[in-house]
């Protein structure tokens, strides 16, 4: 990979240009991606007109950037978040239609939990997760579940400081996230009150892989009203069962095309998309 004298290849300076934009920033223009990105003016100029070229990023008439639509186009063809998401999607549902607060689906990046399903409904409580967004994996239920099956060097990592606090029940050292993670192993879930809101209460279970390890987590944020948890618990637990047994089959060596599972896809429609001519199977939709 090619290098700068300054040691940084040239692939990580396209990326903190990309990782300049998040919810709170989805539009900047190119002083703000350089301010973001501490890089030079020129760089800046540079790097965004490559990724505008190329569809990674896109100039608004403004003269403002958001992320591009290409990068949508590569994440729908990854097969793990992105197939998890469909497949569980109707179990969030079926969990939202009971909770009526904040249903979410995440997965264990790095040290942070990403949130690839959300679900909420009008005057829910106060949640800080978003699709596509972050939250380290110490301060959630979520982010303990994930943390179930890691290792204990993952933990420690999780645990560096500084360990980000948003309120005074945030955990705060490796001590207390690895009780946190010993009584979610044993209990089968976690419940963290006031962890991230004052007023809100996360409740998480695992979701198992077709081998058995923790492959996702199934959680809600409601009211922190101190009440059992339980009922809500079973209700996640039936649903990450149901996502588990299904992402089993889909990954059955005798399903689908060669093992691998796309998501949304029909036998039927699989099977003719893949006798198309090549190169068809990239149009953007086939109907079947």
């Amino acid at each position: 990979m090619a290098r700068r004298s300054d040691g940084e290849s040239v692939l990580h300076k396209h990326l903190r240009v990309l990782d300049a934009f998040d919810a709170l920033h989805p539009f900047l223009t190119l002083t703000q991606i350089a301010q973001a990105t501490g890089l030079a003016a020129s760089t800046t100029h540079r790097i965004v007109a490559e990724l505008t070229k190329e569809g990674l990023l896109e100039r608004m008439p403004d003269r403002e950037y958001r992320l591009g639509v290409r990068l949508w186009e590569y994440a729908s063809r990854t097969p793990g978040a992105v197939g998890l998401r469909e497949i569980a999607r109707p179990w969030l549902a079926g969990v939202h239609q009971r909770v009526r607060q904040h249903t979410q689906l995440g997965v264990r990046a790095g040290t942070d939990v990403l949130f690839i399903e959300r679900m909420s409904a009008h005057g829910a409580v106060v949640n800080a997760t978003l699709i596509g967004g972050r939250i380290p994996l110490h301060a959630s239920a979520s982010g303990i579940v994930l943390l179930t099956g890691a290792p204990d060097e993952t933990i420690a990592q999780a645990a560096q400081p500084p360990m980000r606090r948003y309120t005074e029940h945030t955990i705060q050292d490796l001590r207390s996230l690895r009780e946190a993670v010993r009584r979610a192993r044993a209990d089968g879930f976690s419940v963290t009150e006031g962890h991230i809101h004052l007023e809100s209460r996360g409740i998480a279970v695992p979701v198992r892989g077709p081998d058995g390890s923790v492959y996702a987590a199934l959680g809600v944020v409601v009211p922190n009203d101190h009440t059992s948890p339980m009922t809500i618990v079973e209700v996640l637990r039936v649903a990450a069962d149901a996502v588990a047994r299904t992402l089993a089959d889909a990954y059955r060596p005798d399903v689908a095309h060669d093992g691998r599972w796309v998501a949304g896809v029909s036998r039927r429609s699989w099977d003719y998309i893949s006798a198309l001519e090549p190169g068809a199977g990239r149009t953007d939709s086939v109907s079947g």
